[in-house]
């Protein structure tokens, strides 16, 4: 596990990029009512409401055919009746991420939109796994998967200096990316993602699972959010759609065996998983970055 001072590191991190206020008021706060149980459909309505385009959006989404609807909802309160709050959940995360990913940034050496890309890959095959394989809901897995490297961008914002010297200086051939990070950096994105996480209030599983997704975990059963989350970027590295183009994910032994156990569910999984990224666009606007 990561030491005292990653941890501090990691937060010192953390305050200078939430005093940036990189990511939007109403996204934050919307992040922490839903997970507050007291919080009602009309609560969250009145802070949609100070955002006119995530009114659009999430009006959008309901009125989509994906939930194909005969009656147009016209009201915030009634479409979140309508897709529920780990969708809602997930939409907000997904706008705050992406207006995230579309900011300047000095670090023009690093491509925020491969990085996209790859995180929006990520969590379709983790909601796909989650689904498909284990028959459990996919929403907290998709979370993992978009989630789960938003600590490269916060290292890139809080501290440019540094995070360039470490994506320069990174060879894959010598190198684990974490231990690289860490030396340059003081932490990693593994420790940055959990107190971001963690600081949401969102569940502990999804917290743990982006806390360890470089970690071989040998224990780590396939149905838990932390294996769904490996075998995803496993998924998506045969695919190329790569953060780090030379980066391979190492699966444990539990993990691949898993996987090769049931070769013909995942094959199918990667065949279908272009079409699903275009189904998700419908939903999440996951390619428009």
């Amino acid at each position: 596990m990561e030491s005292a001072d990653q941890i501090n590191v990691a937060t010192a991190f953390l305050k200078k990029f939430t005093r940036m206020k990189t990511i939007p008021a109403v996204a934050t706060r919307l992040i922490t009512m839903i997970e507050n149980e007291d919080s009602t459909f009309q609560d969250f309505e009145e802070v949609i409401k100070i955002d006119p385009t995530l009114v659009l959006r999430v009006l959008k989404l309901v009125n989509s055919s994906y939930f194909a609807l005969r009656t147009k909802i016209k009201r915030v309160s009634e479409a979140i009746a309508f897709i529920g709050i780990d969708n809602l959940r997930n939409l907000v995360v997904v706008d705050a991420l992406k207006y995230l990913f579309q900011k300047d940034s000095p670090a023009d050496f690093f491509s925020r939109n491969r990085l996209w890309f790859h995180c929006a890959a990520v969590s379709i095959s983790c909601q796909m796994i989650a689904e498909r394989i284990f028959g459990i809901k996919g929403e907290d897995a998709f979370l993992c998967g978009i989630l789960h490297d938003s600590g490269l961008i916060v290292e890139g914002q809080a501290a440019p200096d540094k995070f360039k010297e470490f994506y320069l200086s990174y060879i894959p051939e010598k190198h684990l990316i974490t231990d690289h990070e860490t030396l340059i950096m003081g932490t990693d994105h593994q420790v940055i993602g959990y107190l971001l996480t963690r600081d949401w209030g969102l569940p502990c599983e999804i917290r743990e699972a982006i806390r360890c997704h470089h970690k071989n975990l040998e224990k780590t059963g396939p149905e838990s959010l932390s294996g769904i989350l490996q075998m995803a970027e496993y998924l998506v590295f045969r695919l190329e759609r790569l953060a780090y183009p030379e980066i391979k994910t190492v699966l444990s032994p539990l993990l691949l065996g898993h996987m090769k156990k049931n070769i013909g569910e995942y094959k199918a999984i990667a065949d279908d998983l272009p079409n699903e990224i275009k189904r998700a666009e419908e939903i999440y606007s996951l390619e428009k970055v």
